[in-house]
Parts: C-alpha cells; sequence; structure tokens
C-alpha cells in the first residue's frame, strides 16, 4: 500500500497487530481473512429478539427525542436546488414549530455543489453540514474526480464527508487499493469528519461486511456507514448489529471511539426505536448521542414529530401539519 499522504490529520493510529495489519498489502489481506466469521443465524436471531422488545410511555417519547437529534436530514435527488436546501435547513434548525422543545437534528446531508448553500442557512444552528463524494453512489470514476469532490464539500465548509467505497475492488479481494483510497480522502476531507460507506447490499452477505467494516476503521474512518439508499437491501438490523460489533471490538482493542450510521429505508419510529434498542445492548449506552450514531433518512423526520405529538397528546394533527420534505 501507499504510503500515507504527508497532510494526514493529526490522530492517533491503531496500536500493535492492528498497526501491523496496515504494513502492506500482504499483511492487510491476512488480517482481513483472519477475522472469525459471523454465526448469520445466531446474528438474525438476536436482531430479531431486540426488534422484539416494547418501549413505551416517557421511554418513548425520550426515544423519539433521541431519534430525532439523530437524524442527518439528507436530499441526494438529482432535482435538489438551492431553494430545496434552504427549506431542509429550516426544518433541520427547528423540526417542528409548533413545539420548540424538539430537538434540532445532527446535519443536512447534500451534494458537494449545494455544501455552501446548506453552510450558509445553517450558520450558528448547531446542525452540521455533511456531504455525499468520490462519486456517490456507485464510488465509479478516477481518484483524481473522488478526491476533486470532496476537496470541493470541505472547501465550502462541510463538517462530514461521507464517501463510498470501491465495492468492485474489495469484492476482488484488492483491499489494499480501497485501503489506500479511503486514507486519501480522509487526508482530503480534514478537519470534517469521514463517515465510511461500505453498501453493503452489494457485499454478498455479513463475512464482508464485517471484514470491510474492520477495513474502513483501520483506515481511518469516523463513522462505518452501511448504505448510499440506492441499492437494495439498504439499511437492515443485521448488518447494523454487525457495523456496532466492529465499533465496540475497535474500542475494547485500541481504545478509540468510533460511530455507525445506518441509511435507507429506515422510514417509521418503530424502525428507529429499534435500531436504538440495537444500539444500546450489541456497542453499549455510550453510543445513544448524535456523536456516535446517525439516521441517514429522509421521510424518518417527519413519523418521528406525528408520532412525538401522539405521545404528548394522544393524536396527531396529520401529516398536513407537518413541513413538507419538498
Amino acid at each position: 500500500m501507499a504510503d500515507s499522504p504527508s497532510s494526514s490529520p493529526p490522530r492517533t493510529g491503531p496500536p500493535g497487530e492492528l498497526a501491523e495489519a496496515t504494513r502492506d498489502e500482504a499483511a492487510l489481506t491476512r488480517f482481513l481473512r483472519g477475522l472469525p466469521g459471523i454465526d448469520a443465524v445466531g446474528l438474525e436471531q438476536r436482531a430479531t429478539a431486540l426488534a422484539g422488545r416494547a418501549v413505551k410511555g416517557e421511554a418513548k417519547l425520550r426515544a423519539i427525542d433521541r431519534a430525532v437529534s439523530m437524524v442527518d436530514l439528507t436530499t441526494l435527488e438529482g432535482a435538489d436546488n438551492a431553494s430545496k436546501v434552504r427549506a431542509l435547513a429550516a426544518k433541520a434548525r427547528t423540526p417542528d414549530s409548533r413545539f420548540p422543545d424538539v430537538p434540532r437534528v445532527a446535519a443536512l446531508c447534500v451534494y458537494p455543489d449545494l455544501v455552501a448553500e446548506a453552510v450558509t442557512a445553517l450558520r450558528g444552528s448547531g446542525v452540521g453540514v455533511a456531504s455525499v463524494a468520490t462519486a456517490f453512489p456507485s464510488g465509479r470514476s478516477t481518484p483524481r474526480a473522488k478526491l476533486a469532490e470532496v476537496e470541493l464539500a470541505v472547501e465550502s465548509g462541510a463538517d462530514e464527508v461521507d464517501m463510498v467505497i470501491d465495492r468492485g475492488a474489495f469484492l476482488a479481494g484488492e483491499y489494499g487499493r480501497v485501503f489506500d483510497e479511503i486514507e486519501q480522502v480522509r487526508a482530503a476531507c480534514v478537519p470534517a469528519h469521514l463517515k465510511v460507506i461500505l453498501e453493503t447490499g452489494e457485499l454478498g452477505g455479513y463475512d464482508n461486511v464485517w471484514r470491510a467494516s474492520w477495513l474502513a476503521l483501520l483506515a481511518g474512518a469516523d463513522f462505518v456507514k452501511t448504505s448510499t439508499g440506492k441499492v437494495s437491501p439498504a439499511a437492515t438490523l443485521p448488518v447494523t448489529h454487525v457495523l456496532l460489533r466492529a465499533v465496540r471490538e475497535w474500542r475494547e482493542r485500541t481504545g478509540q471511539t468510533r460511530g455507525v450510521k445506518p441509511a435507507g429505508g429506515i422510514r417509521t419510529t418503530k424502525d428507529a426505536i429499534r435500531y436504538l434498542v440495537a444500539v444500546r445492548e450489541v456497542a453499549g449506552p455510550d453510543w445513544l448521542s448524535p456523536e456516535l450514531f446517525r439516521f441517514g433518512a429522509s421521510g424518518l423526520l417527519n413519523d418521528l414529530l406525528m408520532q412525538r405529538e401522539t405521545q404528548l397528546h394522544g393524536h396527531y394533527s396529520g401529516p398536513d401539519q407537518v413541513t413538507v420534505d419538498l
């Protein structure tokens, strides 16, 4: 693998055996292929069991507020424009103007060319600006073009960059190539945080999701993220369990804490609460914060707001009372 760029951010790399695993491509391949396999049956059974837990009353209201605070409100469509970004920025600042105690969301996620608009609209709000990059969603482009997108996003003021890995290279066993690209993107996105999208629906099973999670963490990811939301299946509870286990074990082995972001297909409050239960039980309560767990979603926020009103007043006024996402 190539040496890390001289502009790499000042952070502590993995210690001991994990540092040795990144010495060259052969060492990286040995490490990733030597990881213990995932018990698919056990994983799915536990995910189903945890999803069945009931959360009611005050606990449900607290869970809804926490989920709102973890949303990366997202618009990634070809028809996106400055007007839509401004409208979503207003919603990100104040999700429901009728209830000023509703938490603001964690971030607004847009394409690189709309970052500057989002930054202006959110200035002083405490809401972050995230941007997809590296030829989202396919990841098919030249390294130069991918890095140019990252640089545009960061120069425009993005706080976070969501990159996609080269799934073709990963599935071909070219782990060093994927590692190098993540390292290069990490260097280019300073001082922004880096979320690495694995596109788990294309990886062909839990063992590959496990390897890809470790590869991203070794290369410097601040978050590991399931999906672009453009491929089916996107986020699932069992796959998210795998990512949560990876960051938990990463901290056990390194003392460093990294985050997880499921994205795509999470549309209801019931879904969100199931994910929060998984976070608490698989990774631990430390991860129940926007700093370490995010939902990549567009429609989820509306359902959270309606269910919140139901918890408070026994009913909701109707979807027409919630700001429509244009």
